[in-house]
């Protein structure tokens, strides 16, 4: 939404002056990062319960190949880290545990992919937009200083205007990339904790009965 009295973004670009540049980077970056972990995530994303109450079933019934065959179909973080599990099935409970430890650390960085540059767009942008407003006071004062105190309004009408459009650009890209990043990393937060969840379920049906399964 373009601020009242101007037409075009372009108009609003010449008027905010060279720091209006980077903000626009910065836009463009957290759009596409934004698009691109929201498609990621969704891509990823399963029904944990429904899938590990069909790992357990298999587990149970010694059919470790399916078990790990589900994983391999399923082809999200936790199907990856239960299949670190089951590979070990016939290791002792800390080598299972050590696997999907392994396993998570690197699913890990896969889902916070990107999340650092976003974060870094959401506080960096402000400051952008101080530096206008900084660099507009500057075109201010400079503007009194040539006219030695006689200026009429026009003469600091430009200054002011790069003060208050470079801030209402920078906070105009922080707001909702913050809020875009704090919802993406609560996703992340979840799928963590559903991970650490089912990886406890999962030592414990592995090691539960070891002596009644085949390997």
């Amino acid at each position: 939404m373009l601020p009242e009295g101007y037409n075009s973004a372009y108009e609003l670009m010449s008027k905010g002056g060279v720091i209006m540049w980077p903000i626009l980077v910065c836009s463009i970056l957290a759009l596409a990062i934004a698009i691109e972990r929201f498609y990621s995530l969704r891509r990823v994303s399963i029904d944990t319960r429904e899938f590990m109450d069909v790992i357990r079933t298999a587990l149970r019934q010694n059919r470790i190949q399916e078990a790990v065959q589900i994983c391999d179909d399923a082809n999200a973080p936790i199907a990856r880290i239960v299949k670190a599990g089951i590979l070990k099935f016939n290791r002792s409970k800390e080598d299972i545990r050590e696997a999907i430890e392994d396993a998570g650390h690197l699913e890990l960085p896969r889902l916070e992919r990107y999340m650092n540059a976003m974060a870094t767009c959401a506080h960096v942008t402000p400051l952008l937009g101080l530096l206008g407003t900084v660099q507009g006071m500057i075109r201010c004062f400079a503007a009194i200083e040539n006219k030695q105190g006689q200026v009429n309004p026009a003469d600091l009408a430009q200054g002011i205007a790069n003060a208050l459009i470079t801030t209402f650009a920078g906070l105009s890209v922080a707001i909702p990339t913050l809020v875009v990043y704090n919802y993406l990393l609560s996703r992340v937060e979840n799928m963590v904790v559903e991970m650490e969840i089912s990886s406890s379920e999962l030592v414990d049906v592995l090691t539960r009965h070891r002596g009644d399964r085949e390997i």
